[in-house]
């Protein structure tokens, strides 16, 4: 089971940190992250989370009162509270956190929080029978978190026009600014829906919004996008046969 994690922190070195740490667990996928507690609404009421890594002290109303504010909510996330505080532990477990970390996190410690957090979701789906909803990593999603100027921003998948991996890492191009996102491409392959199609290893197109395909080299096809660069995608050899089947050539 993967388990979808927003972190929440106004601290950038802070949040930086955390998304180190919990990058050495398989099943926790970073999905978002957030400097506020208002942010992290906004995020929460778009899309579902399993659990929010949630400091206290934040700008604007707390992490504390953030847990308040959602834990009513039907498929709420659950709250792991990571802080530098140590008297707001009776206030976290009032609204049920399945744990309470006190700064700087270590990977022990954290862990032991994930164990936690594994057995109360374990729970919590033998609770609802063996009929549960589909896995996160195949729900397709309408719009996508990605980075923009620093901040998480949510970006209409329409609105997409590729997606690209650089130096290891996975952009989305929308008609004029490219975005960090913390999806892999296999990911977002999943996710984005039957406009996108994977032309490249390196890749992702919305069909939808390609102007021209050309012809290249060795039975290769190149993709000139209606972005406002005109950008050209690579299409390979084996994609291009799929590709001209898809559109019925």
């Amino acid at each position: 089971m993967r388990l979808r994690a927003l972190i929440v922190d106004d601290e950038y070195l802070a949040r930086q940190e955390l998304r180190f740490l919990l990058g050495q667990f398989k099943d926790i996928e970073i999905v978002g992250e957030a400097a506020s507690a208002n942010e992290a609404l906004k995020l929460i009421q778009a899309l579902e989370y399993d659990v929010l890594f949630l400091d206290i002290n934040l700008p604007g109303i707390s992490g504390v009162e953030l847990a308040l504010k959602i834990h009513k909510q039907p498929n709420r996330p659950e709250v792991i509270f990571t802080t530098a505080y140590e008297n707001y532990a009776l206030d976290a477990f009032s609204v049920n956190a399945v744990d309470y970390i006190l700064k700087p996190v270590s990977k022990p410690r954290l862990g032991q929080a994930i164990d936690k957090l594994r057995q109360k979701k374990s729970e919590t789906s033998a609770a609802k029978g063996a009929h549960s909803p589909a896995a996160p990593d195949s729900i397709t999603l309408n719009r996508i978190i990605a980075e923009s100027g620093g901040r998480m921003v949510l970006v209409d998948v329409d609105k997409i026009y590729y997606a690209f991996m650089k130096r290891e890492m996975v952009y989305i191009k929308t008609f004029e600014d490219e975005m960090l996102t913390r999806f892999t491409l296999k990911e977002l392959e999943a996710k984005l829906g039957g406009n996108f199609f994977r032309s490249h290893r390196s890749y992702i197109v919305n069909i939808q919004k390609v102007k021209e395909i050309l012809p290249f080299f060795n039975g290769t096809s190149i993709l000139v996008m209606e972005d406002k660069e005109k950008s050209e995608i690579p299409v390979s050899r084996n994609q291009s046969k799929k590709l001209r089947k898809l559109l019925g050539k």
